[in-house]
């Protein structure tokens, strides 16, 4: 149940075949290499000039798959497989990297070119009909006038009699300007020119493409007139500063006629050539779409590998890199000669040896993908102390029987176990799409929630609960009387005994939740103890491990004596009142909670005995749970102060006898050397001494805190039920005694809904509860008990999953 045993390994690799002897290092999956550089900075490592260039072209690449992104053009990457790779090839990939980029820079700039030419010839049309729908309407009455006469002003205007400047284009300002910025500029010209100016706009019934910020914006047209041309200079700046398109548009009618013909043959010509642009940049990027996957996964472990050269050093005549890592050690013969392998053409062969070290190696838990969800429920926590107990293991089997219990129930575990199936029939093509991150999380989990509704099922049927309804499977053990009276209170009388699970006889009862709540809860706490003792024994199993002793002596011992004297006999009392039959021996049960705490306020005081001499036992009990305090506080520390002082006494003998004290009389009378060993002493040994009281507190308080947060069992438990129970009687229950037309209409209506809310909210909302709640009692109630959690995991150079979340 620990870690895999780990060696460190030395590598010494010829120059030549560094770069290979790494790839295939990769390719095994086993080396976690230790960075020799440190110190370095990356920029002054010695493979700095080839990361900089693979870099750039994963910068090119990601361009690349920007621009499939924006298009929306999806990446069917055709099965592949990469191995060893030439540098040749890396060379042929940065060369067409390089002009792909620059093939597919001309044609998005001629492109957008394209589009921003497009945009201005549409602009105008739009401007020069504006203008035309204008001076069209200019004997109209309802014409807003800014100028005095404005049917004057456009009639003169028109005519060209204006100003007498000659120009073709006439005194006024005609563009287009997005819509949101309409008003704006209406109310800056208005306050500027106090009002001394005719403003006409019109809405542009087409969006207008920006390809500057890839986003289609609603446009409107407008016609400004005004007096004099530096008002005139000083409209076009406003309307610049508002980023406005300007356009001179003709005054003469016929020659405005003429602009609009030229604007449609070159709105024609542009929409053609934009076409072809679009097609050939399509079909170029369909085709880097194609390969781009390949292409990214062969420079990724290109860039993976120089990395991991990075940490390695030189030798001293930089003929060899010297590379050190932590590798399995059942798996060291397999990277000698995946080694040997990479550089069977040289003369000089690659040395791998293991090495002898006092370091902590990494933990490294074998998984597999039904045990890999539920080990990493337990890294979440914290990854274990190398060759610590791993409680990944029997979390497989404790999580989702913690989960069943609150969550009992034949028809909703059915319906988990159905979604967890389906998850797992088809793993491959699932695992092979694009997940977002609740589904992934979901598909990850698959075997966990598989046993999860497997467990539930399991625990529904102990229950006798299927959806709030019962089961009659076997024989009741409980038998009504066949004669009543109307209003007269029915006792039922047991006749045997149901064969397996909770009786139907209870279903419907008065006393049905009175008598479900007393018996969960005491399971509840069953469950706690069962829980937590044997993971408790688990610590025994890390000091039998490491040859602690004292923890042993100082830790366990006290603690098992000090949580079975107390819980543990509540356990067996529980179990104990359960076998009796107090109806036959005509007693009233006591209670088990009172028992409890007068043992601590009164011992050897017992007022409704379980069993004979039980005020004895209790008290024997009661002081070896108050022994069991000081001897949790002191033993480790005094152990530890005596061990202390010994090594200090026999490190002064050994210098005294080697000569290796050079103190002066004055620094002999001063005592400076012994008033520092004292020091160093009290602090390692206070140091101990507080590390160990904390200890003691926890233990003792968690003792009585974590077996009374088991009770979540019961609680969860006892709600699921009632809001089942709550959730038929108001759907699908009401539905049954209607009958007719109506009462089939209202039975399919009601059991839509009821199914709905059942999938909703019990299953996927009060199993997300259930599932937290049960996560909570591994973490702190059970992991506590003996889990360290100060390890670091194995993370071996791979070159899997080097794209994830790329494609």
């Amino acid at each position: 149940m620990s870690s895999a045993e780990m060696s460190m390994v030395q590598m010494y690799i010829p120059t030549e075949v560094a770069r290979e002897v790494i790839y295939s290092v990769g390719e095994l999956s086993l080396v976690q290499f230790i960075d020799l550089n440190s110190k370095v900075n990356e920029f002054q490592r010695s493979f700095v000039k080839e990361l900089r260039r693979l870099d750039n072209i994963e910068r090119q690449y990601t361009y690349f798959k920007t621009e499939l992104d924006k298009r929306h053009i999806e990446v069917k990457a055709t099965p592949f497989e990469v191995t060893g790779v030439q540098q040749s090839e890396i060379d042929e990939h940065a060369e067409n990297a390089q002009l792909l980029e620059d093939r597919l820079s001309q044609l998005i700039d001629a492109n957008s070119d394209l589009y921003v030419n497009q945009r201005d010839l549409k602009q105008f049309r739009y401007s020069v009909q504006a203008v035309d729908n204008v001076f069209k309407s200019s004997s109209n009455s309802d014409i807003p006038s800014g100028l005095g006469e404005s049917d004057e002003l456009l009639g003169n205007l028109e005519s060209g009699g204006n100003s007498g400047s000659g120009s073709r284009q006439g005194n006024f300002i005609s563009g287009v300007i997005s819509r949101s910025k309409v008003g704006t500029l209406q109310q800056i010209l208005w306050r500027v020119l106090r009002g001394n100016l005719y403003y006409y706009t019109e809405e542009v019934v087409e969006p207008i493409y920006d390809v500057k910020n890839d986003e289609y914006v609603d446009v409107n047209t407008f016609i400004i007139f005004s007096h004099g041309s530096m008002i005139y200079q000083r409209i076009r700046k406003i309307c610049e500063s508002l980023n406005a398109s300007i356009y001179n548009v003709d005054l003469i009618p016929d020659l405005r006629a003429v602009q609009l013909e030229e604007l449609k043959v070159k709105l024609t010509d542009v929409d053609t050539v934009l076409q072809q642009t679009e097609a050939a940049l399509n079909s170029e990027l369909i085709a880097i779409s194609r390969d781009l996957p390949k292409w990214w996964e062969v420079i990724a472990r290109e860039k993976a590998v120089y990395q991991t050269m990075n940490k390695c050093d030189y030798g001293d005549s930089r003929k060899t890199l010297i590379a050190e890592g932590w590798v399995p050690s059942d798996q060291v013969i397999q990277l000698n000669s995946a080694v040997k392998g990479a550089n069977n053409t040289q003369s000089i062969p690659t040395i791998v040896n293991v090495m002898e070290t006092t370091k902590t190696p990494p933990t490294f838990h074998r998984t597999n993908k039904f045990t890999e969800a539920f080990q990493s429920i337990c890294d979440s926590y914290g990854v274990a102390t190398y060759q610590e107990v791993n409680p990944g293991l029997p979390t497989i089997i404790t999580f989702p029987f913690m989960f069943a219990i609150m969550f009992g129930d034949l028809g909703h575990g059915f319906i988990l176990f159905l979604a967890a199936i389906t998850l797992v029939l088809n793993e491959k093509s699932i695992s092979a799409m694009k997940r977002d991150e609740i589904f992934d999380m979901a598909f990850t989990g698959r075997y966990i929630l598989l046993l999860m509704g497997i467990f539930s099922m399991y625990t529904g049927f102990l229950y006798n609960d299927i959806f709030s309804r019962s089961m009659t499977i076997f024989k009741s053990g409980w038998e009504w009387p066949e004669k009543f009276e109307i209003g007269q209170t029915l006792f039922a009388k047991q006749v045997g005994t149901y064969a397996m699970g909770l009786d139907p006889a209870w279903h419907g009862t008065e006393n049905a939740l009175l008598f479900s709540n007393s018996y969960k809860m005491k399971l509840s706490i069953l469950m706690g103890y069962l829980h937590m003792s044997y993971s408790y024994m688990f610590s025994l199993v890390n000091y039998l491990y490491f040859h602690s002793v004292i923890d042993i002596l100082g830790n366990f011992v006290p603690g098992l004596l000090f949580m079975q004297g107390i819980f543990g006999y509540l356990s067996l009392c529980i179990v104990y009142k359960w076998s009796v039959d107090w109806f036959a021996i005509e007693k009233q049960p006591p209670g088990l909670l009172n028992m409890l705490i007068s043992m601590f306020l009164s011992p050897g005081t017992v007022e409704e005995p379980l069993y004979g001499g039980q005020a004895t036992v209790q008290v024997i009990l009661l002081g070896v749970a108050l022994v069991c305090v000081p001897w949790l506080l002191l033993l480790k520390p005094l152990y530890y102060k005596r061990k202390f002082d010994r090594e200090a006494k026999e490190q002064e003998y050994i210098q005294l006898a080697n000569n290796e004290s050079e103190v002066t009389d004055e620094t002999i009378d001063d005592g400076g050397d012994g008033d520092d060993d004292e020091h160093h002493e009290e602090h390692t040994f206070g140091d101990i001494m507080i590390h160990q009281v904390i200890h003691t507190i926890e233990f003792c308080l968690n003792c009585v805190s974590h077996t009374a947060s088991y009770l979540r069992l019961w609680a969860l438990s006892l709600a699921h039920a009632q809001l089942s129970t709550v959730l038929w009687t108001m759907t699908l229950g009401g539905s049954f005694g209607m009958v007719g037309v109506s009462g089939v209409f209202m039975t399919v209506i009601l059991f839509g809904m009821w199914f709905i809310l059942t999938v909703v909210i019990l299953v996927v909302m009060e199993g997300t509860s259930a599932m937290l709640h049960s996560l909570r009692l591994h973490w702190v109630e059970s992991m506590s008990k003996f889990f360290e959690g100060e390890g670091r995991l194995y993370e071996p150079f791979t070159f899997k999953s080097l794209l994830a979340g790329v494609f």
